[in-house]
């Protein structure tokens, strides 16, 4: 192959091996992506000019999980109902200003609450009652 007047003869490099089928010695055809002497590179891409932002990121998300005076209200619904009450609305009021998750358990630490509580009073008022009821004198004589 015969090379353009002004270049001179560049002998295969040692590194790259020669095409299938053709001995060493003999000029080599361009591999994909690769320039022939003498041709000029491609322009790159254009940069995006420095200092320049996308639109801003949504603000801060709630923690992950819900309220924790929501759950302690259902968790105390169970074992003291009062406790339960006074944690259902302090997690009510937090979950309204924060934005947290939690809202149902609180929900439901509250009516629990209060049913147990109502329960417990008139368990309380029925074993009062039964006291009273037993210690009464029926105008029997000792």
């Amino acid at each position: 192959m015969s090379q353009p007047p002004g270049e001179p003869d560049q002998p295969p490099s040692p590194y790259e091996p020669p095409a299938y089928g053709q001995p060493y010695g003999e000029p080599q055809q361009p591999h994909w992506g690769h320039q022939p002497p003498g041709a000029a590179q491609p322009p790159y891409a254009p940069q995006p000019p420095y200092g320049q932002y996308g639109p801003p990121g949504p603000g801060p998300q709630p923690r992950g999980g819900p309220n924790v005076l929501a759950i302690l209200s259902l968790v105390f619904a169970f074992v003291f109902a009062p406790a339960g009450i006074v944690c259902g609305h302090l997690a009510k009021r937090q979950i309204r200003q924060t934005g947290e998750e939690g809202d149902q358990l609180a929900t439901w630490g509250l009516i629990l609450s209060y049913v147990f509580t109502a329960i417990g009073l008139l368990v309380c008022c029925g074993w009062i009652g039964l006291a009273i009821w037993a210690n009464s004198d029926n105008g029997g004589s000792y």
